[in-house]
Parts: structure tokens; sequence; C-alpha cells
């Protein structure tokens, strides 16, 4: 018998990232668009990523199979 496959969510893998570590990052939101009205220091700090905490970053992983 073959074992079936898990197969990742393919908006999740495409909207957060794992370091290395095994952080669960994430980017801003707010900036896809109206980026005209926002100040150039609300941009550069939106640029970043952020860490995903708690459950939800444990509900992102299982859905990657990390």
């Amino acid at each position: 018998m073959t074992k079936i496959k898990n197969k990742t969510r393919k908006i999740v893998y495409k909207r957060f990232k794992i370091t290395a570590t095994g952080k669960v990052m994430r980017r801003m939101p707010t900036m896809r668009h109206l980026r005209r009205k926002k100040s150039a220091k609300m941009i550069r700090r939106y640029r970043k990523y952020v860490e995903v905490t708690g459950v939800i970053a444990k509900k992102i992983k299982s859905m990657l199979h990390v």
C-alpha cells in the first residue's frame, strides 16, 4: 500500500516564512495599496517582517508540515 502524502497549503506557503530557528514570520499589513498617503517613516517601518507567536504559529507550521 502506498502512503497518502500531506499537501502543503499553498496560500500559507506564500504568506509566511519559517526561519532556521523555527520562527514563523509574516509581512506587515496595509502596504499593498494607498501608499501615497502614508509617510515614508511608516513605509520603512512596515517593510520589516514580524514574528507570529502562540497557537496561530503552531497552526501555520502544521499547515506547512514543518
